[in-house]
């Protein structure tokens, strides 16, 4: 369910009647909360709803960042946890959590993604972002813009490259992906006059790369790469840090924007937005990205097994 005091409780019973007949549903959460969260009744939608009673009626409050819904959201993606290894759920998807509320409550993760890879004792692992026009991996994630040059290594785009390749062909059934890298600083350098990372660390990993990849590119300046890859010249692009990803999928599809970890021993999805405490609890939320979250979740699982 996410923070309970964000749009998760909302955009969850909304998607649920979009989408009833696509998989048999477990909503985790505090009922309370999610019930308070719809503007009318619940109409009778089947799924089964696991109420962990986590969160305190007295003075709760939607749009809020408190330590004690950041303890709910962990419980949730606990219990979450607990089923996927009984095989009693066969994917997850998750609604967003407030990073701020988690680490109040005592939870040091940068988000979904750290959690479920530790969690799942998984080190190598991707976060894949996509809509229905384009789909690009991050090299990095949640770090600040100062740390990305540092944590830019030829072993790190090698691993992310090559795990995005696999989970092309696994996850989408696609047969011979085609991927283009992005460079990290303007016009990918102008071959080292505007700075060192494509020549020293980009351009070898993909030496190495190309031995085992027919279909990459590379390094390309972000912005031809990105519109490139818009174009259909490419499956899907590589990116360097978080926002040379973020800005031009927002910007091509807010409303149908879905992340999806790659290499955990699972399929789970997101929706491309995060809490939206502004909006909690005034029924302005818009369920889409959720909904296509669901919907990639389901066609990822159903994929893996025929791959």
């Amino acid at each position: 369910m996410g923070d309970p005091s964000g749009i998760g409780p909302e955009i969850i019973a909304l998607a649920l009647k979009k989408v009833r007949v696509l998989a048999e549903f477990i909503v985790i959460g505090d009922k309370w909360v999610f019930e308070k969260s719809q503007k009318a009744k619940p109409k009778s939608i089947k799924y089964k709803f696991i109420d962990l009673q986590n969160v305190s009626h007295k003075n709760f409050a939607f749009g809020k960042v408190r330590a004690e819904y950041g303890r709910a959201s962990i419980e949730y993606l606990n219990k979450a946890m607990e089923l996927i290894k009984k095989r009693e759920i066969d994917c997850l998807v998750t609604a967003p959590i407030s990073k701020e509320a988690i680490n109040l409550a005592g939870f040091k993760y940068s988000g979904h993604t750290e959690y479920f890879a530790q969690k799942s004792n998984t080190n190598d692992f991707v976060m894949l972002l996509l809509n229905r026009q384009l789909k690009i991996s991050l090299v990095t994630r949640h770090i600040s813009i100062l740390k990305v040059p540092l944590q830019l290594s030829k072993e790190r785009i090698y691993k992310t490259v090559r795990l995005t390749y696999k989970s092309l062909k696994d996850l989408f059934l696609i047969k011979k992906p085609r991927l283009v890298v992005c460079g990290l600083n303007p016009h990918a350098s102008d071959n080292g006059l505007i700075g060192q990372e494509e020549n020293r660390v980009i351009r070898p990993a993909l030496v190495s790369l190309k031995r085992i990849i027919k279909h990459i590119d590379g390094p390309r300046p972000a912005d031809i790469a990105i519109l490139e890859a818009y174009q259909k010249k490419y499956d899907c692009v590589i990116a360097m840090y978080h926002d040379q990803a973020l800005i031009p999928l927002k910007l091509l599809g807010k409303k149908t924007g879905v992340n999806l970890t790659l290499g955990l021993p699972f399929i789970r999805t997101s929706p491309l937005h995060g809490t939206a405490f502004d909006i909690a609890g005034t029924h302005l939320a818009d369920p889409t990205s959720l909904i296509e979250a669901i919907k990639l979740a389901a066609r990822c699982t159903l994929n893996q097994r025929k791959a």
